[in-house]
């Protein structure tokens, strides 16, 4: 142990009480900065992960429409023209599987599906329900989404393969039609009623997907909704779905086509709880700023009281930097401590935390509170701690680094 670190801990001795506070502030400070980022993170990591499970993590939608006489041309074809940010687009995929081929050629495309989606009204014996139909391909569709894990009732799936009169249905729908498995509905579309029964019962996590969807077979749909080509629009996975922004924007060019990814499809909720993680994290930083000024407190009365000893120092041969790095040496043993310390409680009370039951059925499903364990925290929180209380102990190491021998013996120390 060097002689300045065996100084520093003598005079961290002298004021045990007032350490302490400085300590105990220190490790609520990180401890708590890592306990709201894991639960805000844990919330939007949830809420992502039931995002890609359900609508992928890109949709390929609308054609371009690039100039005025084709958009003429199309005129008599009865698509709908849409215009937005300055580019003209037409509703729908008119030819999917030559999207398809075109898709899987990207490197990063773990599976595509085409999806073709209408509006529906849902009899049972009990209820008629709004909800929206959408037909798939089941083969596809299971690289592109969870649906496969999601059912919660036995065979659905295989239910749901063998007859193309069989449906698929949020647990929301069929508890407001209370409906079970093997149950009838009526579905009518475009002055059109047919009967269908449910093979499988899904719960996707989300609340306002299980309330409208019921999944069909994709030529079955085409019937029903009379729509004999084309999407409305194509489902994609990808196997690093944080790349879908550049995917999305490479698939554009070379496709003519509008690519959302799943950043932009949901940037209202991202904002959301970026600004949750962002509020909660200076919320708790208030309990760093305590342990920085009461370091600071500290470090000021210890100047004062050891004056003397400082001379003393000096007079041996201490330089400046010397004392600077005694009194830095404190803050610093007190950090080392409080951010392992911090780091302990955290975790542990993370761990509680994620124990707790919270039934939460509105944006999305969960009954426990969902915490997120990554090690980022971990720094962040270290971080924010180490910037603090090191600032805060400058002022009076570098008070004490000036105090010269002679002024101290006089009585006229500053």
């Amino acid at each position: 142990m060097s002689p300045n670190l065996r100084i520093a801990f003598r005079f961290l001795t002298a004021k045990k009480r007032a350490m302490l506070m400085s300590l105990s502030c220190t490790v609520l400070g990180v401890g708590l900065f890592i306990v709201t980022q894991a639960t805000t993170s844990g919330f939007e990591e949830f809420f992502v992960r039931t995002l890609l499970g359900t609508d992928g993590a890109m949709r390929i939608e609308d054609r371009k429409q690039s100039t005025l006489q084709s958009m003429e041309a199309a005129g008599g074809t009865g698509a709908h023209i849409l215009q937005r940010e300055g580019v003209k687009y037409i509703e729908g995929v008119e030819e999917p599987q030559l999207i398809k081929d075109a898709v899987r050629n990207f490197a990063n495309v773990r599976g595509v599906s085409a999806v073709l989606r209408g509006n529906v009204q849902v009899t049972s014996p009990f209820k008629t329900e709004d909800a929206q139909i959408f037909g798939i391909k089941l083969d596809e569709h299971r690289l592109v989404s969870e649906l496969e894990r999601k059912i919660t009732t036995p065979g659905g799936l295989g239910k749901f393969l063998e007859s193309t009169s069989a449906v698929l249905m949020g647990r929301v729908l069929a508890d407001r039609l209370q409906l079970s498995v093997n149950d009838s509905i009526s579905v009518s579309a475009r002055g059109e009623t047919r009967r269908y029964h449910v093979a499988g019962i899904y719960e996707s996590g989300s609340r306002d997907i299980d309330k409208t969807r019921i999944y069909l077979d994709l030529g079955e749909a085409r019937s029903l909704l009379r729509r004999p080509t084309g999407a409305t629009f194509v489902q994609i996975s990808l196997h690093e779905p944080n790349r879908a922004r550049q995917d999305a924007a490479h698939m554009e060019d070379v496709l003519g086509h509008s690519v959302r990814p799943w950043q932009e499809r949901e940037k209202e909720w991202l904002s959301v709880f970026r600004a949750l993680r962002v509020s909660s994290a200076i919320t708790v930083t208030v309990f760093t700023l305590i342990a920085s000024l009461a370091m600071f407190n500290t470090l000021a009365m210890i100047v004062l009281e050891k004056t003397k000893d400082i001379a003393i120092l000096r007079s041996m041969g201490y330089e400046r930097r010397d004392i600077t790095q005694i009194f830095l040496w404190q803050a610093a043993i007190v950090l080392a401590i409080g951010a392992l310390l911090g780091g302990l409680f955290g975790a542990t009370v993370t761990w509680g935390v994620s124990m707790v039951p919270l039934p939460i059925n509105t944006l999305f499903k969960t009954q426990t509170f969902i915490v997120s364990w990554s090690v980022w925290h971990y720094v962040q929180a270290i971080a924010t701690a180490v910037v603090m209380v090191m600032v805060a102990s400058l002022v009076p190491a570098r008070r004490a680094a000036r105090l010269e021998p002679g002024d101290i013996v006089r009585g006229t120390a500053q």
